[in-house]
């Protein structure tokens, strides 16, 4: 059998190389004795160089083997998402985002018919598959403007925010144009940006209301060693578009892995943004160096809240031990000093590019960390000083509902404003070479984007996702996002067994 394989291969590698030197044999022929133009030889001129570059490197076995031929391998591995998405891919395929997922951020966006026809494509049966309750006593809910106020005691300016928002996205990762869409969308909708940890741009200072998000890199507020700076901070902070300030300790897509920004990638003008010299390689470490346990965070939130003039502060995690979180709250019941608001980043979340050890494996899912955290704040006694944004995989209004029942008070989406901008899930968020101009620094890609159509579609998105989580809610009871409770929420476990978020979350709380 071997030699057989080994026979096919010298065979077909010498077909190949007696095409390819017989069609230059005989384009040199025409040329030579009909008359021919020597541009006729640039095709079989190609496929011989191919074939000697081929025969010759030592990276790709497959060429090696076959020459030419063996080139269509990657050609097809290259284009096999979009071959996947286009052709092949059901309504219910596709990760991490189905096509009816998508489809129905789209069609929100754009304003266009949100029903389906002909009943559910999913299987009720399977196991894991959600559900709510609805009430035959349905409550009518006409006000879709749906607010939570953010600010404790300790907050001198609370800010009344809408319970969906956009997720944390850096300029630099995002396309100049893609931010101010965003940003001004959100303007329009009366829902608040959330800036990510590359700092504010000017591009994020378009009308919309910001939430300042810093990092370890403190980005924007670091003096020249890479420390917190405090006269910057509270210059920044006061701009009146910044309604409050996250300080990110870790994100679902990479908790625990700190960033790096390549010298190439920093210009000129993202240095200014993120206070750093221009052309270096700047680190973003994987932990802090303003603080480095529990006690100390809550004196930098405290910090942070003074020099802001008391503006909401909080911060942005992704629970990994359970006993470090927990020691966090002791530590502002023992300090007196609370925080604001409490992200909660599910290991789902993921614009942000990570190695795949840390996207899978790593961090615990949005669910079950709001359940915890909600558990661990009512403990203590802060739950009624902290609210609870959540964050990972929330673009519907069953999301939206569900993360509420199980303790949010408001949601960011990051993937879903994405969508409305005009995403495609290409999956090319980190290569530079997103096709739709939103997840690159390529002006020739990104200028296609038209600023005032994508933040309409942004504001609309919003709108009418807020239309559908109020129709929603109705249906099963409720009238506002604060009455919403985890016994209608339902999950199959096994064949023939169904169990509701009460029992399953909350029977030993």
């Amino acid at each position: 059998m071997l030699h057989q394989k080994f026979f096919n291969r010298f065979v077909i590698r010498q077909i190949i190389w007696a095409f390819v030197i017989t069609y230059l044999l005989f384009s040199l022929y025409l040329v030579i004795f009909k008359e021919y133009n020597f541009l006729i030889l640039v095709l079989p001129g190609i496929l011989f160089g191919l074939a000697f570059v081929d025969a010759f490197q030592t990276k790709h076995t497959i060429r090696k083997n076959y020459p030419i031929i063996g080139r269509l391998r990657y050609m097809l591995e290259s284009i096999r998402p979009e071959m996947r998405q286009y052709f092949f891919e059901g309504e219910l395929d596709g990760k991490p985002f189905n096509r009816r997922e998508r489809s129905i951020v789209y069609q929100r966006a754009k304003n266009e018919k949100q029903t389906i026809s002909f009943g559910m494509q999913d299987d009720p049966n399977r196991l894991g598959y959600e559900w709510a309750a609805h009430s035959i006593y349905p409550k009518e809910v006409s006000d879709f403007n749906f607010r939570t106020t953010i600010g404790n005691d300790q907050c001198k300016q609370p800010y009344s925010a809408s319970i969906y928002n956009i997720s944390a996205m850096s300029y630099g990762a995002l396309s100049k144009k893609a931010i101010i869409s965003l940003n001004k969308g959100a303007q329009l909708g009366g829902f608040a940006h959330n800036t990510g940890e590359g700092g504010l741009s000017p591009y994020h200072r378009s009308g919309g209301d910001l939430i300042w998000q810093i990092g370890t890199g403190y980005f924007g507020c670091r003096d020249e060693q890479g420390f917190f700076n405090d006269q910057l901070f509270a210059e920044r902070s006061q701009y009146p578009e910044v309604k409050m300030i996250e300080l990110k300790l870790s994100q679902g897509a990479k908790p625990g892995h700190g960033g790096l920004l390549p010298a190439e990638k920093n210009t000129v003008e993202v240095s200014k943004i993120r206070n750093v010299k221009p052309h270096t390689t700047v680190h973003s470490p994987s932990f802090h160096s303003a603080f480095g346990n529990a006690t100390e965070l809550a004196y930098f939130i405290k910090r942070l809240r003074d020099l802001s003039g008391g503006k909401p502060i909080g911060f942005k995690i992704c629970i990994g031990k359970k006993s470090e979180f927990e020691d966090i709250v002791k530590a502002f019941k023992e300090t007196g000093i609370c925080p604001d608001f409490i992200t909660i980043d599910g290991a789902e979340g993921g614009t942000g590019a990570a190695p795949l050890e840390f996207i899978d494996y790593m961090g615990m899912a949005l669910s079950d960390a709001l359940v915890f955290a909600n558990k661990i704040l009512k403990e203590y006694g802060l739950r009624d000083q902290v609210k609870i944004i959540a964050a990972g995989k929330v673009i519907s209004a069953f999301d939206l509902a569900k993360a509420m029942a199980l303790g949010a008070d408001a949601c960011y989406s990051a993937r879903g404003m994405m969508f409305a901008l005009g995403c495609i899930q290409a999956l090319q968020c980190d290569s530079g070479h997103c096709p739709v101009g939103i997840a690159t620094q390529d002006p020739l890609l990104y200028e296609g984007m038209d600023i005032t159509d994508k933040s309409v579609r942004v504001a609309t998105f919003h709108k009418n996702t807020m239309k559908a989580f109020g129709e929603f809610i109705g249906a099963c009871g409720f009238s506002k996002p604060t009455e919403i409770t985890p016994d209608v929420f339902h999950k199959r476990i096994e064949h023939g067994k169904n169990i509701n978020f009460k029992e399953m979350y909350f029977s030993q709380s």
